[in-house]
């Protein structure tokens, strides 16, 4: 990551002040620094129409920090702010308070919010087709999603700290519907997803997995059906505070908020007529800085682009799992291009465990695979990612038992596969790029057929011959060399 400089967003919302700095590729930098203050600036908008002076004084305090930090680390940074400091009587003296401290705010409009939570998600899913939801603690933004593009978009001021004041007064649901309606989003969500941008919705997301048991603490790409949020809002009101608390990740200012921001995304996913909420961890800041790049930037696959930096970093070759994809896909022909990327996304971290302890290589894949910060990427393709490099370490070909439940049994088979391939390829070419430039794999009726060169008859040596037997007898074939000068 040092060949990229850093960047940074501070992000100043109507319930937290956050700095994020980043270092990587464009398309998918990584998160070296992430800190948040739950300042709470509209807290109390709803009563007074400014901002409070605790709240006031705990977000410049928060400022003051993060520009410190990011001068620290010699990092550019852009500093936005949402609806609280827009609609607050006081904004203006926030944002020269700010100045003082040498940032210069940007003072983001609904629409502006809007855009940058909707690029933020196709930033992390880039097929997106849906309604994207941001809930902040001032406002909820609506964003129409196709084609890798924002279309349509609106702003309402039902923030997660203004609807609790709505609830009470048992006109909530009308008056939530006719903002819907008036605005002409009634129904646009029909038959189409949304996307739960904001860490209140991520905090419903989170309560589900922990009363489900889901074996996979990843909050990305997590969905709840419209039953299930029904189901989420009745039973909240009997959890108690310290289960609630109990679950991983889980603020006590998050949980305090569940009921409002169940209430709301119930009643939008029902106007909207959405048939799914998926949770995105990427919106505003990432959307911030995806829609800065050019478009063939832009154009790139999120997950092979940070599986490809992953086994730059961690790896001993870096061309290395370019060209094994390519190896060993003629094995592979009937693999959906869907399939043909993860297979792709394996062989780039086919290397990140030869620095662990040979006793836990495998385990150290596994976890590097199952549990990475990846984006465009389902639970059952991430189990078939780790299973391929459980495999291809040395892990055997027995299913790992951390994976029943995310995958079904062919795809878990077709894992093996290739992460049998990957080793053999990784033995054969001791992770060089010249024996694979030189050698070819085929598949043929009845066998899996390594043809090498004259010159490389002394790399097929018995520990290689093994493990292509051993792929061969996964692919329910034999093993056989062919020959060229």
């Amino acid at each position: 990551m040092t060949d990229y400089p850093r960047t940074g967003i501070i992000d100043i919302g109507s319930n937290s002040v956050r700095l994020v700095v980043y270092q990587g590729h464009p398309r998918i930098p990584a998160t070296l620094f992430n800190e948040k203050v739950m300042a709470g600036l509209g807290r109390s908008l709803a009563a007074t129409g400014a901002i409070d002076a605790d709240s006031m004084t705990l977000a410049i305090g928060a400022l003051r920090r993060f520009a410190a930090v990011a001068r620290e680390m010699d990092a550019q940074v852009r500093t936005v702010a949402t609806a609280a400091v827009r609609d607050a009587s006081n904004g203006a003296d926030f944002l020269v308070a700010a100045k003082d401290l040498g940032l210069a705010v940007e003072l983001l409009s609904g629409e502006q919010e809007a855009t940058a939570a909707g690029m933020g998600v196709l930033s992390a899913i880039p097929d997106a087709d849906g309604i994207v939801g941001d809930l902040g603690g001032g406002s909820l933004e609506l964003v129409r999603v196709v084609a890798g593009t924002v279309t349509d978009r609106v702003s309402f001021p039902l923030g997660v700290l203004r609807i609790a004041a709505l609830r009470e007064s048992r006109t909530f649901d009308r008056h939530v519907s006719a903002m819907i309606r008036n605005a002409g989003w009634t129904g646009r969500g029909r038959g189409l997803p949304l996307y739960m941008v904001g860490g209140s919705w991520r905090a419903l997301a989170r309560l589900d997995m922990s009363l489900t048991h889901y074996p996979l603490p990843i909050i990305h790409g997590y969905a709840l059906a419209p039953e299930t949020v029904a189901r989420l809002g009745r039973s909240i009101a009997h959890l108690s505070k310290q289960r609630l608390r109990a679950v991983p990740g889980m603020s006590a200012v998050r949980a305090g908020q569940l009921g409002d921001a169940t209430a709301l995304l119930s009643l939008t996913m029902r106007e909207l007529g959405s048939t799914s909420a998926i949770a995105s961890t990427f919106g505003l800041r990432e959307g911030l800085l995806f829609a800065a790049l050019d478009r063939p930037t832009r154009a790139l696959d999120p997950l092979i682009v940070a599986a490809r930096e992953e086994g730059r970093l961690l790896g001993r070759f870096a061309e290395h799992g370019d060209l094994l994809a390519d190896w060993i896909a003629p094995l592979f022909p009937d693999d959906a291009p869907h399939l043909a990327r993860i297979r792709h996304a394996a062989c780039l971290l086919a290397d990140t465990g030869w620095r662990a302890n040979p006793e836990f290589r495998d385990e150290r894949g596994f976890e590097v695979a199952l549990h990475g910060n990846w984006v465009a990427i389902e639970a059952s393709e991430r189990a078939m990612l780790s299973q391929a490099l459980h495999t291809s370490l040395g892990g055997g070909t027995t299913p790992h038992p951390l994976l029943f439940g995310l995958a079904n049994a062919g795809q878990i088979a077709l894992a093996i596969g290739w992460g049998l391939a990957i080793r053999l390829g990784q033995r054969f070419s001791g992770g060089l790029a010249g024996p694979l430039q030189r050698a070819g794999l085929s598949l043929t009726a009845g066998q899996v057929v390594l043809e090498l060169t004259d010159a490389d008859r002394a790399l097929y040596a018995e520990t290689v011959e093994r493990r292509h037997a051993a792929l061969a007898t996964a692919l329910r074939r034999k093993p056989a060399l062919s020959w060229r000068g």
